[in-house]
């Protein structure tokens, strides 16, 4: 990140929003990125009044923080949630109206601010993406608006800033990244390019991502672990995830827990499903890692087992204080979801309610 100030010269930019987070400052990555800058005569205006999953209101504020600084230039540096809401202030500060506005696809008419992203965490790949989710405040229901001007036209992948990343934090966004990398090679969008960076991204996250959970990371770990997130991250952008990120976003709305570890809980479920109607469904994941006689799927859900065992995690749902009771009202937004349209399986309300009994 040392030669920030060189790139950012091409933007021929003055005035930027940062936006960025509580947990990053505290890291020092703030101070870090403003010392490289220092020299750069940039009016730099740090914007972080946003929690994790930021809302509607996060966007709104963000957007009135910058409404008079004549931005021209946006750089989002952080995880998922920082690059989301960074997305969310340009379609709203360019093109004015609210998010709702732009829920869906290229709903944007006015050109958007150039934007630069900076993960500090290998696990959304939102960095990769033009779709910024945000959730609406009132229902909590995701949001994904996406268009091709949002996405950032720079990206600096530092493997050096995820050094201090919390191990809690390590593991909800690894799994993360794991299972879009499972998600969106099997979607019914995929197309070779998001199947070639699906299986890129897993082969960089398989054994990296362990050597995070059992500590034995290093430099060149993260690298890999960055750099598959971010391979992930392309694959969604070329296809579309499925019937576990539907199944996990009422989840983490409605129960509050961590979204990377509410994926984590329902996918060997929904991989058992889609495998259940096309048991090589998965094959394209072991071209080079063998699955020890296993079929793919069930050799993919061992290796989430084995996450979860090295996190000291437990895998049932009702571990993390959700009932039976809750299924059917859990089952009804999932089918409201819009990634479960495309699922490799069809999967409706009544398929969902088996799908989290089987996960409780």
């Amino acid at each position: 990140m040392a030669n920030i100030g060189d790139h950012l010269k091409e933007f021929e930019c003055t005035n930027v929003l940062l936006v960025t987070d509580q947990g990053i400052i505290e890291a020092g990555h703030l101070d870090e990125i403003l010392y490289y800058l220092k020299d750069s005569n940039l009016n730099i205006h740090v914007f972080k009044e946003f929690q994790p999953n930021p809302t509607t209101d996060h966007v709104d504020q963000g957007v009135q923080f910058a409404i008079d600084k004549e931005i021209d230039l946006i750089i989002a540096l952080g995880g998922g949630s920082a690059m989301d809401c960074a997305k969310g202030i340009n379609f709203l500060l360019t093109n004015s109206g609210k998010m709702e506005d732009y829920w869906g696809k290229n709903k944007a008419s006015k050109p958007m601010l150039p934007s630069v992203g900076i993960p500090t965490t290998a696990g959304t790949g939102s960095e990769a993406q033009s779709y910024a989710l945000i959730s609406q405040k009132l229902t909590q229901r995701k949001m994904a608006c996406g268009d091709i001007k949002a996405r950032f036209k720079l990206v600096i992948l530092d493997p050096e800033l995820l050094l201090s990343v919390p191990r809690q934090t390590a593991i909800t966004t690894g799994i993360d990244s794991v299972s879009h990398a499972m998600e969106s090679y099997v979607s019914t969008a995929a197309n070779p390019v998001s199947k070639m960076f699906a299986r890129e991204a897993w082969n960089l996250l398989e054994m990296n991502f362990e050597k995070v959970l059992d500590g034995t990371a290093d430099i060149s770990t993260w690298e890999n672990m960055l750099l598959g997130a971010h391979f992930a991250g392309h694959s969604i952008e070329n296809s579309m995830l499925g019937a576990a990120h539907a199944m996990a976003n009422p989840i983490t709305a409605k129960k509050n827990i961590d979204h990377g570890i509410a994926v984590g809980l329902v996918l060997p479920h929904v991989i058992k499903y889609n495998s259940e109607n096309n048991k090589d469904i998965y094959s394209g994941f072991f071209t080079q890692n063998k699955s020890n006689g296993y079929p793919p799927g069930d050799a993919l859900i061992a290796q989430l087992s084995r996450y979860f065992e090295l996190s000291q995690m437990s895998q049932k749902l009702s571990d993390y204080g959700i009932e039976e009771t809750e299924i059917e009202g859990l089952a009804t937004e999932a089918t409201k979801n819009w990634t479960g349209q495309f699922n490799p399986r069809p999967v409706n309300q009544e398929d969902f309610i088996v799908l989290y009994k089987n996960a409780l």
